[in-house]
């Protein structure tokens, strides 16, 4: 497995990010070595864990507005970036990325090597694929769910056409522009600065093999090689009864409804007001951090963990 390392300096001096990190190591999975990932970690370390998993083509920056409120409220956040993004190692084949291996480096870096328990999850797009799946195999690990923007799809319902369309786009195109993907995925413009953080992981195409693959490791056919895995993770979500709560945005064209699957499906979701992020788009930490923040607050003073 070829692995790349973006350069440190491309990483100086983000704006609004004064966030520390650390690395930890992760098997690679092939038998060659170990990965790096880096995580972003912020607040008290005896509050209660917030883990915020982000999706793809982003990276833990997205978060720089809501994890102040959170720091406030005297949670402690950690914020990995998923192998193939932001600082985290960038495996450059795309055969190296499979749903599966993603779900296992996370699981090790923040089971086996940060040994977090008791987890608020806070997930959005990717970072939904990935976490559900974590909490359907390790479901001890999580007090409470905020799902925004995200699904857990096992290709035994259509997608939409908006997701389709961005699947095809990303397998085809021969440069991927992210920080105009993510632009295009918000509803206020974005700074040319904050664009080029979103571009500062990949100095070239070469560092981009996860963006580019992972639209196509999203389960569409019932006999995707993901299906079954995700299938077993709705049981346990079905039987799931912590406090869960969803988040989405008003104005997603790929996420838009699927809050509806989660609330009739997980009882930890019954009988709950589940919020609307009004005037937000896919990355609706972008365009409305601090309202996404002030949900996770007020669900976790709402929802006394019992341990």
């Amino acid at each position: 497995m070829e692995v790349l390392r973006t350069p440190a300096e491309r990483f100086e001096g983000l704006p609004d990010f004064p966030f520390r990190s650390i690395e930890v190591e992760v098997p690679r999975g092939d038998g060659t070595g170990r990965l790096a990932l880096s995580v972003v970690l912020a607040g008290p370390a005896e509050g209660e864990v917030v883990l915020l998993l982000h999706g793809e083509p982003s990276w833990s920056y997205l978060w720089r507005t809501v994890i102040p409120p959170l720091v406030e409220a005297g949670l402690h956040c950690v914020a990995p970036d998923l192998v193939g993004f932001g600082r985290s190692d960038k495996p450059a084949a795309p055969s190296d990325h499979t749903y599966a291996r993603h779900v296992e480096w996370l699981r090790a870096a923040l089971f086996d090597e940060l040994g977090l328990d008791r987890v608020t999850l806070v997930c959005q797009d990717w970072g939904g694929l990935l976490g559900l799946r974590l909490l359907g195999e390790h479901p001890e690990r999580f007090a409470r769910v905020v799902a925004a923007n995200t699904g857990l799809p096992t290709g035994d319902q259509p997608m939409s056409q908006a997701f389709l369309a961005w699947q095809e786009y990303a397998a085809k195109a021969p440069d991927l522009p992210v920080g105009r993907i993510v632009a295009s995925g918000c509803t206020r413009p974005l700074p040319d600065a904050v664009r080029a953080v979103y571009d500062a992981p990949f100095p070239d195409e070469r560092f981009k093999a996860g963006p580019k693959v992972m639209p196509s490791l999203v389960p569409t056919r019932p006999d995707d090689p993901a299906a079954e895995a995700n299938r077993r993770a709705w049981e346990v979500l079905r039987r799931f009864d912590r406090p869960f709560l969803t988040a989405f945005s008003d104005q997603d064209p790929i996420t838009g409804g699927g809050e509806r699957a989660f609330q009739r499906a997980v009882p930890g979701a019954q009988g709950r007001e589940h919020p609307v992020i009004r005037g937000a788009g896919h990355f609706l930490q972008e365009d409305a951090g601090p309202a996404l923040a002030q949900v996770v607050v007020d669900f976790v003073r709402a929802t006394p963990r019992v341990d």
